[in-house]
């Protein structure tokens, strides 16, 4: 290529990339634009949230928000691509499970000096801690959502089996006999929707006392599958294998696969998150019955971790004060009811989880609200290299296990040998 060539398409590379980097820059009147990628997607969700941003804008002047609308789907790929290429947004809505890498990576900002005491005294220390990797906390935590089980409430009352309540959860040993008495003449207690296995396994283990990851004094995180670590996968596999009270056929569905089903009467009930009583109450026939449950306790109680939803500031973002008063006015305690009851989730501030709107026994809010105080962070948190043992390592593991294909031992072996192998490369 000539060198005038050469000149004339680097100055265009060059201008495309500094109008790429506009995140965070002011306008041409002097105003500051920060840029908030939001990950909304229920209708309810997203209309919440660009009117929070209109009611921002209208009352700051000097500091203006431009929504930009992502997808869960992507978000992590996408990121890590804006990040090296310095176009990232300012304001990162992502989820906390998500943030060790960029967090160690040098890509987010530290809040601590960044938020307000009001804000940092209203979200417990708990769901701080979902967000704390080393010294920093590199995202708000503000939704989260437990995981539930949604019921035919008319097929449990014919059956006459105990009805759960936070105060008096059933034991996962119950919950095991409760679906074989559910089951019967190509009906099935229970259906799980485990096409993403890994998740839903570890955070339901914390209540059975399992914890898959530990931290040796040299700060370095090993698995070890132990007993805690077995409860939830054994009775998983036992419904399917031994009771046949969940249908094999679910395994690789997701949640939302399952609801058909449920409406037509071929499960008595489906564990999922929280969030998905919104489509439940949208989507069941007329008359419908159905109620939310606790998921099961075990030696812990009904602990359960969780990895909330999160927001974040980046690094190269030049307005930080101003990206953190945005925060600030998204999370005041009104605003974040607002944006819970948009995502049918649970606010993560203590202000805001007093809310009526939250207490109220339709479409099974008041139990999902007790259920707040026994959330903690997810056992995968703050380990790195998480998504890659996830994806090469757990999820075909657990899938495998789940199908009858390999055995609990061939399970931990593969856990404990080939996820260490897989750690130890992000912990040299």
């Amino acid at each position: 290529m000539p060198v005038r060539t050469r000149i004339a398409a680097t100055a265009v590379v060059l201008l495309l990339l500094l109008a790429g980097c506009s995140s965070g820059r002011a306008g041409g009147d002097g105003r500051i634009v920060l840029r908030f990628q939001s990950l909304a997607w229920q209708p309810e969700s997203v209309a919440a949230t660009k009117k929070l941003v209109r009611e921002w804008n209208a009352s700051h002047t000097r500091v203006k928000v431009e929504y930009v609308q992502g997808s869960w789907d992507s978000v992590h790929d996408q990121l890590l691509t804006s990040f090296e290429g310095g176009e990232a947004p300012d304001v990162i809505h992502d989820a906390s499970d998500d943030l060790a890498d960029f967090a160690h990576g040098g890509y987010l900002a530290d809040l601590t000096g960044l938020l307000s005491s009001r804000l940092k005294s209203d979200i417990p220390q708990s769901s701080w801690d979902t967000a704390r990797f080393g010294d920093g906390v590199y995202g708000v935590p503000f939704l989260q959502e437990p995981r539930v089980l949604i019921a035919n409430a008319k097929w449990l009352r014919t059956a006459k089996v105990r009805v759960p309540t936070p105060e008096h959860p059933w034991t996962w040993t119950e919950f095991r006999t409760v679906t074989k008495k559910l089951s019967g003449h190509g009906t099935y207690g229970v259906a799980w929707p485990l096409k993403e296995p890994v998740s839903a396994t570890l955070n339901l283990s914390l209540s059975a006392g399992g914890r898959l990851f530990h931290q040796g004094a040299d700060g370095k995180v090993s698995v070890r599958f132990g007993s805690g670590d077995a409860v939830v996968p054994r009775t998983v596999h036992d419904q399917v294998a031994v009771d046949h009270s969940a249908p094999a056929s679910t395994l690789g569905s997701g949640g939302s696969d399952t609801l058909p089903g449920f409406f037509g009467g071929k499960y008595a009930m489906v564990p999922l998150g929280f969030s998905y009583r919104q489509q439940v109450a949208l989507q069941a026939p007329k008359g419908f019955d159905w109620e939310v449950l606790p998921a099961p306790a075990g030696a812990n109680g009904l602990t359960q971790g969780v990895s909330p939803q999160t927001l974040s500031i980046a690094a190269d973002c030049p307005h930080k004060k101003e990206a953190a008063a945005f925060l600030d006015f998204l999370l005041r305690p009104r605003n974040m009811v607002r944006l819970a009851l948009g995502d049918w989730m649970l606010p993560t501030g203590t202000h805001a989880l007093k809310d009526p709107a939250l207490h109220t026994r339709k479409n099974g809010w008041s139990t999902g609200t007790a259920l707040a105080a026994h959330l903690r962070p997810a056992p995968a948190q703050s380990v790195r290299g998480y998504p890659e043992w996830k994806d090469k390592v757990a999820t075909p593991a657990y899938q495998e296990y789940y199908s009858g294909s390999i055995d609990l031992s061939e399970l931990r072996r593969r856990l404990e040998r080939d996820g260490n192998l897989v750690l130890a490369r992000y912990q040299r």
